[in-house]
């Protein structure tokens, strides 16, 4: 079970209250990301913040604007945002009971796995999530977490419940608008039976372990032939040339990596740290005069 649980309270049904805490039921570890990188240099690609005729921009002056008409913006800043953000609340209420299939699973959003907080809350867990199960009822209820509020769901899972946030009803298109033009009429009846035996041929119990995104497995190793290609790698040595940058800046965080690998220890991709001014100096035929030599160096714009 995580260290952390993503959100701490208690279900409240009527005058009972069962301290619970819940964990993301999902995770995004599957999905190959890449980074894009100046292939020249082999150095990562980073991104400015620029306004249309005026070039880069300090990010204290951005704010966040809501087009009313064209082009035309109410302007807000991030405290103004913030100030209208709900608390999170320590109580979900479970205002509502209704069956399963009266959700459409176009309204399901995230899923959460729900445990009991401690050994007094396990009895009072146990009873709801047995109620639930003998009704086939699922609980509805609003909930609060990091600033907005969601419409969400509880239902039995195993020993435990499972809570999933629900879309609202203008977060979903109709789908009449899309299936109209589909004409409503009855199937032939033999190709229906041809159907149906095909699909009773091919039913099985759902197992998710014998399906595989395809394409993420196809990536994966091409990564891993070119990964043994080492002539399709590029390690840049900051200090490659032997000569200052024009920055006269020299990446900490790139310089502490090698050191690293160095050592023979690893390291891990991470963001850009702090600047120092190299140690190692340029030869004498590319120093600068003197009088350059000890002007400070130009201000880097503000990405």
């Amino acid at each position: 079970m995580p260290a952390r649980a993503y959100w701490q309270g208690q279900i409240r049904l009527a005058l009972v209250s069962i301290p619970v805490e819940i964990y993301s039921a999902t995770k995004s570890g599957a999905a190959v990301k890449f980074r894009q990188i100046h292939e020249p240099t082999g150095k990562p690609i980073h991104y400015e913040k620029v306004a249309e005729g005026v070039g880069p921009v300090d990010p204290d002056d951005i704010m966040k604007g809501f087009e009313i008409e064209k082009n035309e913006y109410v302007l807000l800043d991030q405290d103004e945002i913030d100030s209208v953000k709900l608390e999170s609340k320590k109580t979900l209420e479970l205002t509502q009971f209704v069956d399963a299939s009266d959700i459409d699973v176009l309204y399901y959003e995230k899923p959460y796995f729900v445990v009991p907080a401690d050994d007094l809350a396990e009895e009072a867990f146990i009873v709801l999530r047995e109620a639930l199960k003998r009704t086939k009822k699922v609980g509805l209820g609003q909930l609060a977490m990091r600033g907005r509020e969601y419409v969400v769901s509880l239902k039995p899972c195993g020993r435990g419940m499972i809570l999933e946030t629900l879309r609202y009803a203008d977060e979903v298109n109709r789908a009449q608008s899309y299936f109209r033009e589909i004409p409503d009429e009855k199937p032939d009846n033999e190709l229906l039976e041809l159907a149906e035996a095909l699909i009773e041929k091919k039913s099985a119990a759902f197992d998710p372990q014998e399906f595989h995104d395809r394409y993420v497995d196809a990536l994966k190793d091409l990564i891993e032939r070119k990964r043994k290609q080492k002539s399709n790698r590029k390690i840049i040595d900051e200090d490659e040339g032997g000569g200052r940058s024009a920055s006269n800046v020299v990446d900490l965080m790139a310089a502490l990596k090698k050191s690293m690998e160095k050592s023979g220890g690893a390291s891990s991709s991470t963001k850009p740290a702090a600047k120092k001014v190299p140690a190692k100096k340029a030869p004498a035929k590319d120093a600068p005069d003197k009088a350059a030599s000890t002007r400070k160096p130009a201000a880097r714009k503000r990405a």
